[in-house]
């Protein structure tokens, strides 16, 4: 049976071998030259069709996970990290990780490569043959609320339910809605119990992720399954976004010495009291009772002169109307009230 070239790529089109009618011709030159046996040309067309399916699966699949951008486990650098290393991430490149369901918490500061990392295990989930899917927090929380509102809660959990893995960024990282702990634990929740595979990227604890998503109860709950068959890995080091600048080190350096200059009074290392003291009430009372001191051995003639300075030295440093502190201090030098009754113009009991 011979067949001419239009019938032969009518035959491939029929299988849908695509990639085959693209490049049968110019192998079977290179066969005649070389002169291959039957075995090796279609051997060699076959694996050149099943590379080229595979390629065009993994683009189609990558397109379909909506990632932010394309990065994988090669170009992740380790070097800033000062716990966290590819041996660590075995069992996370590993299809175990989708079969069995288990699950990666990456908390660290911005910058540290979290969204990286997720990105690349999901990307080699999808080489290991499964399919994955990426959004943020607030995106899929948005999404499901909206979906409730329309009575279509159900239909929008499948978006974030069926991929074999769900990557789930930025949590903790905007404000959300007060339903956001109740959306994100139907998706949680349900891809729990199916022991599908999940990745969340945060730059909060764990345990401040009840106030993130406005209630304690559930949000422990979240946690509680991720970690059930999960990890937590922490990624440190300086921002790889801002790390030419150096920014990380001078920022440290400066929160430290803010925090040691807001704990310094004076010399003092520590605050002298466990709550702030009002300054303007310490002053006012040095300077009464250096005043009343001073004046003590004059006689009764001086005493107007003498509660009129006080007064008027209180308008000052505390202001008109502070009567407050005017009788704490009386009542705690023991003096000015003496004075002041024997000075009927003046009425104290207004100061």
């Amino acid at each position: 049976m011979k067949l001419t070239d239009d019938e032969l790529d009518a035959l491939l089109k029929r299988l849908h071998l695509a990639n085959a009618r693209k490049i049968w011709p110019k192998l079977v030159e290179r066969a005649e030259k070389e002169e291959w046996s039957y075995r090796d040309f279609l051997a060699l067309l076959v694996a050149e069709e099943i590379a080229q399916r595979q390629q065009t699966r993994l683009g189609r699949l990558s397109h379909r996970a909506r990632f932010p951008f394309f990065k994988t486990i090669d170009d992740f650098n380790f070097t800033y990290q000062s716990t966290l290393r590819l041996a660590l991430l075995g069992s996370a490149l590993a299809p175990d990780f989708i079969t069995e369901g288990r699950c990666l918490i990456l908390y660290g500061k911005p910058g540290r490569g979290k969204t990286h990392l997720a990105v690349a295990l999901a990307y080699r989930a999808i080489q290991n043959g499964f399919d994955a899917y990426f959004t943020t927090a607030a995106e899929l929380i948005d999404d499901l609320s909206a979906a409730f509102r329309q009575g279509r809660l159900a239909d929008a959990l499948t978006t974030y339910t069926h991929p074999g893995l769900l990557v789930v960024d930025e949590v903790g990282y905007l404000t959300y809605g007060t339903d956001a702990a109740n959306m994100l634990f139907h998706v949680v929740n349900d891809r729990h119990r199916r022991k599908h595979a999940m990745i969340f990227t945060t730059n909060k604890p764990t345990t401040a992720w009840g106030r993130v998503l406005h209630d304690e109860d559930l949000a422990q709950a979240i946690v509680d399954r991720i970690l059930e068959r999960g990890r937590l890995l922490t990624l440190d080091g300086p921002s790889m976004r801002t790390k030419h600048l150096g920014l990380d080190d001078a920022t440290s350096e400066a929160s430290n010495q803010g925090a040691d200059n807001l704990a310094r009074i004076s010399g003092i290392t520590r605050p002298e009291f466990p709550e702030p003291a009002d300054v303007r009430h310490a002053m006012a009372r040095q300077s009464v009772a250096s005043r009343v001191d001073e004046e003590r051995g004059f006689g009764i003639g001086r005493e107007a002169t003498l509660v009129t300075e006080c007064l008027e030295l209180l308008r000052r440093v505390l202001g008109e109307g502070d009567c407050t502190l005017f009788s704490s201090l009386a009542a705690e030098q023991d003096l000015l009230w003496p004075l002041a009754a024997q000075v009927r113009h003046v009425d104290v009991t207004r100061l």
